[in-house]
């Protein structure tokens, strides 16, 4: 679909592309957690992001870590039926035009839908890259770099887009490559950050993709 195969832009999926109809297993386990919830999901994305399948040994660390008893651990849950946002697939078609676009999202192996999101953003994006699938979560920047290696990108030639300031932002500029932050309205958690390292602050994915087109087409250095 794209004009520029060098150029890759990869984009979050929750709060970003769209947003679960419905609790995940993350979200049921940080409700049961006694941690405080930011906390809880960042013991899950070391023990349970990255996990390509859920044993009972896998369950019970992560019970153990989040103080929760075993028999808290839910069980045959299926994905949530995933709901786009207003105007995401427009904006994705606009992207795809200039540059190949991936999904690098953090999202355990229950919830990870990849031929729902294949069926919901085909043709637009190219290929899928839970941390469930790669091993890594954002911010850790081999999250980052194993796409980016698998794809043969440079990295001066990446975007990364996605809503959450820790572990998009932070871990896109740690990463060493160009973030997009989808604001919707918040105000900026850093403002150094922004100005230290080209942050480009957006209010959604609309305008994100305005900002991309505006890069390949050398107008935005």
């Amino acid at each position: 679909m794209t004009t520029d195969p060098s150029l890759l832009v990869m984009v979050d999926v929750g709060g970003t592309l769209g947003t679960a109809d419905g609790p995940g297993l993350t979200m049921r386990l940080t409700e049961v957690s006694p941690l405080p919830a930011a906390q809880a999901r960042a013991v899950m994305r070391a023990s349970l992001h990255t996990q390509p399948e859920i044993t009972d040994a896998v369950a019970a660390g992560v019970c153990e870590a989040l103080g929760v008893p075993p028999e808290s651990f839910p069980r045959d849950l299926s994905p949530a039926p995933f709901r786009l946002f207003p105007g995401t697939t427009e904006a994705l078609r606009r992207i795809s035009g200039v540059a190949t676009v991936v999904t690098l999202s953090n999202v355990t192996c229950v919830d990870a839908d990849t031929e729902g999101l294949r069926g919901l953003l085909s043709p637009w994006v190219s290929d899928y890259f839970p941390s469930c699938r790669i091993g890594h979560t954002k911010p850790d920047s081999r999250a980052f770099h194993t796409v980016i290696d698998q794809l043969g990108a440079v990295p001066d030639r990446v975007i990364h887009v996605g809503d959450d300031w820790a572990c998009d932002i932070v871990g896109a500029v740690e990463s060493g490559i160009r973030p997009v932050w989808i604001s919707r309205g918040r105000q900026v958690p850093d403002e150094d950050l922004v100005v230290d390292h080209g942050v480009r602050v957006v209010a959604d994915l609309t305008a994100a993709a305005t900002h991309i087109e505006h890069l390949a087409a050398g107008s935005v250095t």
